[in-house]
């Protein structure tokens, strides 16, 4: 299985993703991105205003990430944001739908977790799945993950959310 990186996408890039060009986001980034992620606008905008209120949510939210050593773009993923007032960071992460079932959002998963264990403020880690999401489900499955209680999200509904003690 080939194996994965994070190219972190500068404010640069995530203005060029929403406005559907790119040409200008892959040079921002200095790596050819994919049509993908121009389809994940609604995040880039939100990611975008969390860096222009807090830039160092910058090394925290999504970045692309890359199979190697095709060097292609086969999903994103990283977290809401920094840790908040408790030390709990909430991950998220998203495969292209043709690069799905082939081991990548474990892989990104297990980045995102190490990512976190190594940071020493960092108490937690949550994960917010739709209770019909059976695919993520299987995904956070082995990496210690306990449901705590449910949600309400203004997009995706009613959510499962789960909990990891890092470290």
């Amino acid at each position: 299985m080939a194996s994965i990186r994070f190219l972190k996408l500068s404010p640069a890039t995530l203005a060029a993703l929403l406005a559907g060009d790119l040409d200008a986001a892959s040079a921002a980034a200095g790596h050819p991105l994919s049509p993908f992620l121009i389809e994940e606008n609604w995040l880039w905008e939100i990611r975008l205003d969390d860096i222009r209120r807090d830039p160092a949510a910058a090394d925290w939210i999504a970045a692309a990430v890359i199979a190697e050593p095709e060097g292609v773009v086969v999903g994103h993923g990283g977290f809401h944001g920094p840790p908040d007032g408790d030390g709990v960071v909430e991950v998220a992460y998203t495969v292209a739908p043709q690069y799905r079932l082939r081991g990548y959002a474990k892989q990104m998963l297990a980045a995102l977790l190490a990512r976190a264990d190594g940071d020493p403020r960092v108490t937690a880690v949550r994960a917010s799945i739709r209770p019909d999401n059976t695919g993520s489900k299987k995904v956070i499955a082995g990496f210690g993950f306990r449901k705590v209680g449910e949600q309400w999200d203004p997009e995706d509904g009613l959510e499962d959310v789960y909990l990891r003690t890092a470290g």
